[in-house]
């Protein structure tokens, strides 16, 4: 609870400050509002207590752990927009400030204990991001994401409050523990209960961005600044997948046999989508939406095991999906290339070794390759869902064999060898190389610590 009250002090405090006209200030009230919110987090982790309570929320060791993810990847990406941000001194605060609410909500999607506070946080993760991603008012592309977004945004909240008020109507309760012990006696299992159950699958489908529901992330991810696009893969993934498997495993899993096939024929929809339609991609964000979507198919398997470690599981892989995002963002504002490209990274590795050699890190990574986190954190999933649905793991294993592709395709471009090419063409800012630092570091060391 404290994090949570430090980080929307800090947002505050960043709108005030940024009347200064001095974004440096701003950036180091943030940093010092997210650390100092990261070490409550971490002491509360390792040594449990309640100075603040509130029975909407229950910040346990799931919600910490997840948190203290969310909020470092939020550090991250505030520090790599920062040179984006400074371009215009008069909005820097808000552009943090904006960010920094965001996290709020994602501090409240994870600690939820009724369906009250999670529709509170779901809407104040989401609403500064509809305005972020249309934050670059010249390039009608960015205004075009922030509407879609919006508007998709708009109507799973609307199939979701739906489903909520079905539940509420069969069971009586908007608390997820009521809920689970409600739906434990089979009087309660009627077709109120099972509408409500699959209305609320559909509105979290459409915000993790799963085929069917996946259309608006492609268009959305392009058009969007680099630093929203990756707070939408890195922050809003990992929160709404929380969010995911804290409701369908905690208040839904008395009903587990009815969702879970539905939900496994949509993962291996989600695989396919996401792998075939990113092998044509030409654009670099278009390309990480794609995979983006691909990867939530994969995460979608931790929902449908019933493994008893797959809250740790789905950390895992999300950790280290999130340092390869961010990574690859980075190299992004490296290239800096307003058209995205993907012919535009050809010898990048050639002209910067060091991000280069992040870049190639975090795409393989991306595909699962050992000794890295993205290996550790499929192994993970794979293995938890092996138990239940081996036949399903069989084929993301599959679509993991298609994605190396993709992925390789571009270390190869990235790597070759460019007839215009200039080997100090890119010049990388002490910020970018410690974000990438940070990034290289999760993704050699973080799978390895998880696995310990």
């Amino acid at each position: 609870m404290e994090a949570l009250i430090i980080i929307f002090i800090t947002g505050l405090i960043s709108m005030f400050i940024a009347m200064t006209k001095k974004p440096f200030l701003v950036l180091i009230t943030a940093m010092i509002g997210l650390l100092t919110a990261i070490s409550s987090l971490v002491y509360q982790v390792n040594f449990p207590y309640e100075w603040l309570n509130y029975d909407g929320l229950k910040f346990d060791v799931f919600s910490n752990m997840y948190g203290i993810v969310a909020l470092v990847f939020g550090l991250l990406i505030i520090l790599v927009g920062y040179e984006t941000f400074k371009k215009e001194p008069e909005h820097t605060g808000e552009y943090i400030s904006l960010l920094l609410f965001s996290l709020c909500g994602v501090l409240c999607m994870l600690a939820f204990t009724d369906l009250f506070m999670f529709f509170l946080g779901l809407e104040i993760l989401s609403i500064p991001i509809y305005v972020m991603a249309g934050s670059r008012k010249k390039d009608l592309k960015s205004s075009e994401a922030s509407m879609k977004y919006f508007f998709t945004g708009a109507f799973a909240t609307g199939i979701l409050l739906f489903g909520i008020a079905w539940l509420y109507g069969a069971v009586g309760t908007f608390k997820i523990d009521e809920i689970a012990a409600a739906i434990q006696n089979p009087t309660t299992h009627s077709s109120l209960l099972y509408v409500g159950v699959m209305l609320i699958l559909a509105s979290f489908l459409f915000k993790v961005g799963a085929a069917p529901f996946h259309f608006w992330s492609p268009d959305v991810y392009g058009g969007s600044p680099n630093i929203v696009t990756a707070f939408m893969a890195a922050v809003v993934k990992l929160a709404a997948f929380g969010a995911f498997l804290k409701l369908f495993t905690v208040a839904f899993g008395g009903i587990h046999d009815f969702w879970a096939p539905a939900l496994v024929i949509l993962a291996i929809l989600t695989m396919f989508v996401g792998n075939l339609s990113a092998i044509r991609q030409t654009k670099f964000k278009r390309l990480i939406a794609y995979s983006s979507i691909t990867h939530v198919g994969y995460a979608l398997m931790t929902i449908i095991s019933s493994n008893m470690n797959n809250a740790f599981n789905l950390w895992t892989y999300l950790l280290a999906y999130g340092f390869s995002i961010i990574a690859l963002i980075v190299v992004s504002k490296i290239v800096d290339d307003e058209d995205d490209e993907l012919a535009s990274y050809k010898g990048f590795a050639r002209k910067n070794p060091f991000a280069g050699f992040v870049l190639i890190l975090a795409l393989l990574s991306l595909a699962g390759v050992p000794p890295l986190a993205g290996f550790f954190g499929k192994y993970l999933v794979f293995s938890s869902a092996f138990a239940d649905y081996p036949w399903l793991v069989i084929i993301a294993l599959v679509n993991s064999g298609i994605a190396i592709y993709y992925y390789l395709r571009m270390i190869s471009s990235s790597m070759s060898k460019d007839d215009n090419e200039e080997l100090e063409a890119y010049k990388i800012n002490p910020v970018y190389t410690v974000v990438l630092a940070i990034c290289a570091l999760g993704i050699l060391a973080g799978g390895v610590v998880a696995m310990l």
